[in-house]
């Protein structure tokens, strides 16, 4: 017989650490997004060379991509945050 064991308290079966990750890569999106901090933070290593050519090849004005990004994470509950941009590793906006 399989003994039933809950899930964890306060966040749903979300990691405990994802609010701080959340908020980490909103801020670094705010003000590094330029050069894609936020999505090497993620573990998304293509995007964030993507962002960091455009960032330099435009003259920082792809930061504006990092600030709209940075936005949308802080914005984002914690549990869409945790399933779009960590499980499904959602690429752009």
């Amino acid at each position: 017989m399989t003994q039933y064991t809950p899930p964890p308290a306060g966040g749903g079966g979300l990691p405990p650490d994802i609010s701080q990750k959340k908020l980490i890569a909103g801020l670094l999106g705010i003000l590094l997004g330029g050069f894609g901090v936020h999505k090497f933070y993620l573990g998304m290593t293509t995007p964030g060379i993507i962002q960091l050519v455009l960032g330099v090849v435009t003259c920082g004005i792809g930061g504006i991509i990092g600030l709209i990004e940075g936005i949308i994470y802080l914005t984002k509950s914690d549990a869409d945050f945790y399933q779009q941009y960590v499980v499904e590793k959602k690429q752009w906006f």
